[in-house]
């Protein structure tokens, strides 16, 4: 596993819920690939975690990968808060079924296959792999409006 891939993943929503997409921007090896779809009716939260997953499902093997994205909730949730919730069954802690439970089981399968570190980067500030993954997610969303 001594490939390391950025991945640079973002979603967006007109409403929330309403049309919504997603986008990755993978960068491995000087080489670039762009990932973008959308859902007629969704959430942001859906969306950023969905561009996490196509991303990681594009990966043909096991890899190191940066993670770049501008949502806490997807850094905390995969790094921090899944644990708790696969120890109580997928519940949160005041014992409420965790939101997008298919899309966090998802993501937690691909996330065991690679080395990941998750990063948090402030969403619109000038971040180029961020604002391209903005772009990807918002062209996403286009084909729904």
């Amino acid at each position: 596993m001594n490939q390391l891939v950025e991945i640079y993943a973002d979603g967006a929503c007109k409403g929330n819920p309403g049309p919504g997409g997603w986008g990755a921007w993978l960068h491995y090896d000087g080489k670039h690939k762009s990932l973008h779809g959308g859902e007629a009716l969704t959430t942001n939260n859906r969306m950023e975690l969905t561009a996490v997953i196509r991303a990681l499902e594009a990966l043909k093997r096991p890899c190191n990968v940066k993670i770049y994205t501008d949502s806490v909730y997807v850094q905390k949730g995969i790094s921090e808060w899944i644990i708790g919730w696969k120890a109580r069954n997928w519940r949160t802690a005041d014992k409420k079924p965790v939101k997008n439970d298919d899309l966090w089981k998802a993501l937690d399968v691909l996330a065991s296959q690679h080395s990941i570190e998750w990063i948090w980067v402030k969403g619109h500030a000038g971040n180029a792999g961020n604002e391209r993954a903005d772009a990807l997610a918002n062209q996403g969303v286009a084909a729904f409006l």
